[in-house]
């Protein structure tokens, strides 16, 4: 079967099993998207040169199948490089500039093995090349590219999803949304304490999740595909009323960044796991609160009023889900400096043992106070200051940052 088929035939009902499930039960189900395994583990014994036709492949079968997007176009390097992982590598920005669906990622750092450095310095390049094969739409390639530290094989959002080793054939993974019926129980306990505060997110969190525990079932009993898991994230969109900003500062936070933002987004990552979890038997992916600043209103605003700047937002993934998500910076940002910051994130996820990622967009001929408009679900961005101070030694050194002493579990 080839990957066009083997995709277009699982999932040709996809879309249509959803829109009528969200009809059915009332429940809106907004995107509809499919990972595959690995490419680079697929196309590994291809003779091609470069993995840009694979792209192009499953690009036209989502196409075909009408999802949003496609993930899966990935390479996991946390311990070094196949011939395959280094094809797929250098065909990532072309493959972004040339397709409309498909979503990248590599992972670079696990817990047990540690930070793969040649891996990092070689991403910053990667991500500089595909900003500039896309700067005619602000440099949007990049906005569907993740770097990794512990990737999760059943993670159904984009950019960062790919479809495990360990996982079935197939199967059928939901995450769920809903930050905006987050802030709409918060406003009913106004000034009460941060107790009353967790049981109204965990018993919020719990409905979400059974919906989308629902939403699961009937997708895997329709389609004759085994239910996965229900990833419990809180997942913002750019429209208004759905930020996770705005839960933020519903707890008294005068903007989502002021001090004590990272206190507050830590008790909601919590809450919202122990809710989904009680709500569901089959619980993974992420699970806790995303902050992609162009995907959220209310983190926009914050950037703009000066409330919240990448430094802020760094100590904050300590306690989030991922990291340093859909951040855009100046496009003449130095290779160097964007490897830099994945190491830094790369960093906390494997000391906490913990999902960290970056998602970073160096926007090609913009400046600080720029706005970069990347349109429907990826929203819009301010461009944010980076620190002006060299990094560059640091990267060049290469080798590998060896596993912490946590790693030692056995």
């Amino acid at each position: 079967m080839s990957h066009t088929h083997k995709i277009t035939y699982y999932a040709k009902n996809l879309v249509r099993v959803a829109n009528d499930i969200s009809i059915e039960y009332g429940i809106p189900i907004i995107n509809k998207r499919i990972a595959v395994t690995p490419v680079s583990i697929v196309a590994e014994a291809s003779s091609d040169e470069n993995y840009v036709a694979f792209a192009q492949t499953i690009d036209k079968a989502a196409q075909t199948v009408g999802v949003n997007f496609i993930g899966g176009f990935s390479a996991l390097v946390h311990k070094g490089y196949t011939k395959g992982d280094m094809k797929l590598i250098a065909s990532i920005p072309e493959s972004l500039a040339t397709t409309e669906r498909v979503c990248s990622s590599v992972n670079l750092a696990t817990t047990k093995s540690g930070i793969n450095m040649d891996a990092v310095r070689h991403m910053g390049e990667i991500i500089k090349e595909t900003a500039f094969l896309t700067r005619d739409q602000d440099s949007i390639g990049c906005a569907k590219l993740v770097v990794f530290a512990n990737a999760v094989e059943d993670n159904p959002f984009m950019a960062g999803a790919f479809h495990g080793l360990g996982e079935p054939e197939c199967s059928i993974n939901v995450g769920i949304s809903g930050p905006g019926a987050i802030k709409s129980a918060l406003e009913k306990v106004k000034g009460a304490d941060f107790d009353s505060v967790a049981e109204t997110i965990k018993r919020t969190a719990f409905k979400i999740t059974r919906l989308g525990q629902l939403v699961a079932q009937e997708a895997s009993k329709r389609l004759h595909v085994p239910f996965g898991i229900v990833d419990v994230s809180l997942a913002p969109t750019p429209a208004v009323g759905d930020s996770v900003a705005r839960i933020i500062e519903e707890m008294g936070l005068e903007r989502f960044g002021a001090p004590g933002s990272t206190a507050a987004l830590a008790l909601l990552n919590d809450a919202v796991k122990k809710g989904g979890t009680m709500a569901s038997s089959h619980v993974g992916g992420l699970s806790g609160a995303f902050i992609p600043v162009s995907e959220d209103e209310g983190m926009v605003e914050a950037v703009e009023k000066g409330a919240l700047n990448i430094e802020k937002l760094e100590a904050m993934t300590c306690v989030c889900s991922v990291g340093l998500d859909m951040i855009a910076v100046p496009g003449d940002t130095s290779a160097e400096t964007l490897s830099a910051i994945i190491a830094d994130e790369a960093a906390i996820g494997v000391i906490n043992n913990k999902t960290t990622a970056v998602r970073i967009i160096p926007v090609w001929g913009k400046g600080v106070g720029e706005i970069a408009e990347f349109g429907g679900l990826l929203g819009k961005a301010p461009i944010m200051k980076v620190s002006k101070f060299s990094s560059d030694e640091f990267i060049k050194r290469g080798g590998r940052i060896p596993a912490p002493i946590n790693s030692l579990r056995n």
